[in-house]
């Protein structure tokens, strides 16, 4: 018997079909087509420069971008990184696909919190593929952190050896290094770790672009709320990624950090654009709809906490050894980055 929402019974009633009934909506879609191909045109264009300015100071000094301008584009990204992972991605997550949600409460979904699974599985996946990417770099050219106490391993004709000792002795002897090979070890070490977050990183948010790219072009009467909204949190977000680029040492030349600014700035674009073509036909609060941004989210939201708080934050405030030691500096680094996430927190009222 099919649910009828004209005659409920609050006694008889099936929770599931409430919410369901509740949460279902048609296609919005309500004309205003200029407007929407503009939104493709202005979003392109605002995001793509905002996203190639870190990148742009960093890589042309004859510029003369003042350093606290590049910091400031630096660690503001960094919050919003952060931001976006837990207001932008995991609230939706729990609305889409959540115990208190449509899909949530039916048949399998019901019989596991699969939205914090996914996210910690998503989180784990790329804690894993951080450290093994370490590891293989370690393993490989004999590098070895040196520990902060002697270890014994093994017994040589002059008594115990350490784990660093052993770890340099190996690398010397193999390698037949002097310590300029070792830093440019060290360096391309460097460079695959940050590389390999980057590129973790840049998906999570393209998947989430994509999800709001296709929103946009199909929505109702909130899309002229929702437009200006939308370029500023796509232009905060480039501004994230295009910080975090700027900080991965790419060798002189390269065209990488170009190509994965360009395509971070086509993403939403080219979803805006999908989203048009089905205009009249796509839903984006129908059950399969939920389901796929529902999972997209909680897997963007695992990995963007990850690389946030582990990867941009606890690194560089915590472990970088080269962390500067002027207070003034510090300071402008720390309200930097909470300005980024309390702007990006508050557009998540909105978006």
């Amino acid at each position: 018997m099919s649910f009828n929402a004209s005659s409920v019974d609050l006694d008889t009633a099936d929770a599931t079909e409430v919410i369901c009934y509740l949460k279902a909506s048609q296609n919005d879609y309500d004309g205003r087509l200029g407007q929407r191909v503009s939104s493709i045109f202005v979003i392109l264009i605002v995001s793509t420069v905002v996203t190639f300015f870190p990148v742009i100071a960093k890589r042309v000094p004859r510029l003369h971008v003042p350093l606290y301008v590049y910091l400031f584009a630096r660690y503001f990204g960094a919050g919003v990184i952060v931001a976006t992972a837990f207001i932008h991605l995991l609230d939706p997550a729990y609305d889409e696909i959540g115990p208190a949600s449509c899909v949530g409460m039916t048949g399998h979904w019901a019989d596991y919190p699969w939205c914090p699974g996914i996210v910690l599985t998503s989180l784990v996946m790329v804690f894993l593929l951080d450290f093994g990417a370490e590891r293989y770099v370690e393993v490989k050219y004999g590098i070895c952190r040196e520990d902060p106490e002697p270890v014994m391993t093994t017994t040589t004709s002059n008594g115990l050896t350490t784990v660093a000792e052993r770890c340099q002795s190996r690398e010397k002897k193999e390698a037949g290094l002097e310590s300029q090979s070792v830093d440019s070890l060290l360096a391309e070490r460097s460079f695959k770790q940050q590389i390999a977050a980057f590129l973790i990183l840049e998906f999570g948010v393209i998947c989430h672009s994509v999800i709001i790219g296709l929103n946009l072009g199909v929505t109702g009467s909130e899309f002229s709320v929702l437009y200006p909204v939308l370029v500023f949190h796509q232009s905060f977000e480039g501004l994230g990624i295009g910080a975090r680029m700027s900080a991965i040492p790419f060798r002189p030349g390269s065209w990488l950090p170009w190509i994965l600014c360009t395509l971070y700035g086509l993403t939403t674009p080219i979803s805006i654009a999908i989203g048009l073509g089905v205009r009249t036909t796509y839903n984006s609060g129908s059950f399969t709809a939920n389901v796929i941004s529902g999972v997209l989210d909680a897997i963007s939201a695992g990995i963007l906490i990850y690389t946030g708080l582990v990867e941009l934050l606890a690194r560089d405030f915590l472990f970088d050894p080269h962390r500067t030691q002027d207070n003034k500096r510090l300071t402008f680094m720390v309200i930097s980055m909470l300005w980024g996430a309390g702007v990006m927190a508050l557009l998540g009222k909105w978006a």
